[in-house]
């Protein structure tokens, strides 16, 4: 178990009612298909890029490794909310359990802080390669690279514990109707009856713990990659070594963007409708782009998308 669930003040919640677009509720069996395909898309693109990373050999550098972490990541942070979603849209039973709910909650923090945490590990690999290329092989060998990724995903998993046990020992008696489509903090701080505002100060003091690091960390990184760029003599050598770090810029851009609109402003702000928007950005938007943000234009990767298009 994440964490102990059998306290007392939960003894009154078996399961919460998820709204489910309430507003457009005549349209259910439309958003099935909508999301299905939504689904479908990401969990090909994403798996079409680790498959080609992991089976081709020539992409087997810290870069790609860190790409095919993220593509995990993404599956994963989608298939901890569109499945369940999905399911309550085909059968129109928009309940989930106590646990189940506590479940997805905690899955996903724990996917949204491994983001956070990879991509500033893959800012820091792009500034090591722009900015030492002679000291490439030895700042980031493959050993180290995994013990990168060990740690991204190790304290990822640690954050979210204490939000999710702080919420799990909240009283639900007023209501337990979901205004979201999904367990998130907001929502579920609404419905209780406790006093929240030390848990509010907890998520943002954790929040703030996480999300300052990782950024700090990707904006240092790319403080020295654009002073490196600006040093470089020829215009075609600068327009190169942007080249090499545009794709992941433009996916921290968008992680960061949406990130903010969802997580930072405070719960007695919180409205269902901006927030199911903010929260559907997230969720479907960056999991569709990034396979096509690092891919697209992307030589190296089409070659091997290539050969294994031959193989198979």
């Amino acid at each position: 178990m994440l964490f102990n669930l059998s306290v007392k003040s939960q003894s009154n919640v078996i399961e919460f009612t998820v709204e489910c677009f309430p507003d457009i509720s005549q349209y259910q069996i439309h958003l099935f298909v909508i999301f299905l395909i939504i689904y479908l898309s990401i969990v090909f693109g994403n798996i079409t890029v680790f498959v080609c990373i992991t089976l081709d050999s020539h992409l087997h550098t810290p870069m790609y490794i860190f790409l095919a972490s993220l593509s995990i990541v993404d599956i994963l942070s989608t298939s901890d909310i569109l499945p369940k979603l999905l399911s309550m849209l085909f059968t129109q039973q928009k309940t989930i359990t106590f646990n189940g709910c506590m479940a997805q909650l905690y899955f996903f923090i724990y996917f949204t802080c491994t983001e956070f945490f990879l991509l500033a590990v893959m800012a820091y690999d792009r500034y090591v390669a722009i900015s030492h290329p002679l000291h490439y092989a030895l700042f980031m060998s493959m050993k180290h690279c995994f013990s990168l990724l060990v740690g991204v995903w190790t304290a990822a998993a640690l954050e979210p514990v204490l939000h999710t046990v702080f919420i799990a020992n909240l009283s639900f008696c007023s209501s337990h109707r979901i205004s979201h489509f999904f367990c998130d903090i907001s929502p579920l701080l609404k419905l209780s009856c406790n006093d929240t505002i030390h848990v509010e100060i907890a998520t943002y003091i954790l929040g703030a713990i996480v999300g300052l690091s990782a950024f700090t960390l990707t904006l240092l990184s790319y403080v020295f990659i654009i002073n490196t760029i600006l040093n470089i003599q020829s215009a075609d050598g600068r327009r190169k070594a942007f080249f090499t770090c545009a794709s992941h810029l433009t996916s921290v851009v968008i992680f960061y963007g949406t990130s903010l609109s969802l997580h930072v402003r405070p719960t007695t702000t919180y409205a269902p409708v901006q927030d199911t928007l903010f929260s559907l950005l997230y969720i479907i938007l960056i999991p569709i782009l990034n396979p096509l943000i690092y891919t697209i234009k992307n030589k190296q990767f089409k070659e091997a998308f290539r050969r294994l298009s031959r193989f198979l």
